[in-house]
């Protein structure tokens, strides 16, 4: 029986220091590299590491047998774009009337959430006002108080005053704050950052563009900052061997993120051809993140707002397809938060469905994640000497997409999450 296990076993689970052996056997295992599957296939794990993959592991001293029946074992799955701070309903309500110390304790929940459904590692694109609480919540994970996925943390958001996430829609003599910190040169943007990461940022996100227009089939966005704002940004985070990911969603603000370095173009709904050739040759990802926008289609405050989401679907697909056809590189991100956690591998569904095979969306997700959360080489596949970080679903995905919704066991450092 699929089950998840309880908070207090998942508390011992997680505090263990155990060094048995584990050895996992399933019908199937998944070789994200090569796309080859095993059969069957075994992943022999000492303490938090993998020892040895292959149809058959040598069977160590004392070793515990986890025969997992007809499933496909598979690396752990990676979210490059979540919001462990936000949850369904008004997005700018929640930032308002809920305390940091309550979207913290939300946020934990999150997490938890989101390694039950199988991401064992995920990029947090801002606390959306609750400032640096994330740090809190990948301290706690790390040092064994919380589960949780492996967390990249980037603080509170970077904004210009009256920009995308700033509170411009309520009554201005309330003093509504942004949901992010103001930068509106690149002097401030340099001294923001070096706050971001003196409070514990992995790397800083910045909103680059909007709000979005799509009329008559055409869409624009206004740019927040200018190129060489963007590039003083990327310099100072290199300084520290860090990086910076943009709200990027259309021209010209993606061409100003592409020329400036950026580590990835989060939403990406419109690259220019100039574009796609810089994030091809600068190997800088696009994460489409098409769940947000389903979610927000089909969960509408009108319908005109649903026909709108649709429309803008349509063509984010069409802009997709465009960016696989010109080699952009592609990272999996779903955007949840504002749409109930733990439900964000229909992400590797749509990817498929607007033109990637199951294989490349993998791939995409795993491989390319793994690069863009500055794991490679440590997550993202089954190989002798990385985290085992691992997950299995049943059926094969490489057929059906979807079971990755249907994820029934979880091992994030050689802990047993899920069984």
């Amino acid at each position: 029986m699929i089950h998840r296990l309880s908070f207090a076993v998942l508390v011992v689970a997680f505090g263990a220091e155990c060094q048995t052996p584990i050895i996992l056997h399933a019908a199937r295992l998944l070789e994200i590299e090569s796309g080859k599957l095993l059969t069957p296939g075994e992943v022999l794990v000492i303490g938090e590491r993998i020892s040895e993959v292959g149809s058959r592991v040598a069977r160590a001293a004392g070793a515990d047998i986890i025969d997992l029946g007809d499933c496909t074992l598979l690396p752990g799955l990676i979210d490059a774009h979540v919001h462990l701070f936000l949850h369904p309903g008004a997005e700018d309500l929640q930032t308002v009337q809920e305390s940091v110390p309550e979207r913290t304790i939300r946020a934990t929940l999150a997490a938890k959430d989101d390694l039950m459904a199988g991401f064992t590692a995920e990029r947090d694109m801002g606390t959306e006002g609750a400032g640096s609480a994330d740090t809190a919540v990948r301290n706690a994970i790390n040092q064994g108080r919380i589960p949780g996925p492996r967390l990249r943390i980037s603080g509170n958001a970077v904004d210009l005053l009256g920009g995308h996430e700033d509170a411009i829609n309520y009554n201005p003599e309330q003093h509504i704050l942004s949901n992010a910190t103001y930068a509106n040169n690149a002097m401030e943007l340099v001294t923001v950052i070096r706050a971001q990461f003196k409070e514990g940022a992995d790397f800083i996100k910045i909103y680059e563009t909007g709000r979005d227009s799509f009329r008559d089939g055409h869409f624009s966005t206004p740019y927040q900052y200018t190129e060489a704002e963007l590039s003083a940004a990327v310099g100072e985070a290199a300084r520290v061997g860090r990086r910076v990911a943009v709200h990027a969603t259309g021209e010209p603000g993606t061409g100003y993120a592409a020329r400036a370095g950026v580590a990835s173009i989060d939403h990406a709904d419109q690259l220019s051809d100039e574009t796609m050739r810089l994030m091809r040759e600068k190997q800088i990802f696009a994460v489409p993140t098409f769940t947000i926008f389903e979610y927000f289609a089909e969960h509408p405050a009108s319908p005109a707002q649903a026909e709108r989401e649709r429309q803008i679907i349509a063509f984010h697909a069409q802009e997709f397809r465009k960016q696989l056809d010109a080699g952009v590189p592609m990272a999996a991100g779903s955007d949840v938060g504002p749409f109930p956690h733990g439900t964000q591998a229909r992400e590797y569904e749509l990817m498929v469905k607007y033109g990637m095979t199951p294989l490349a969306a993998l791939q995409a997700g795993l491989l390319n994640g793994a690069k863009l959360l500055a794991w490679q080489g440590q997550i993202g596949a089954l190989k002798t000497g990385y985290f085992a970080d691992l997950i299995a679903v049943p059926g094969d995905p490489l057929q059906d997409i979807s079971v990755l919704r249907k994820v029934s066991f979880v091992m994030k450092g050689g802990v047993v999450y899920r069984r």
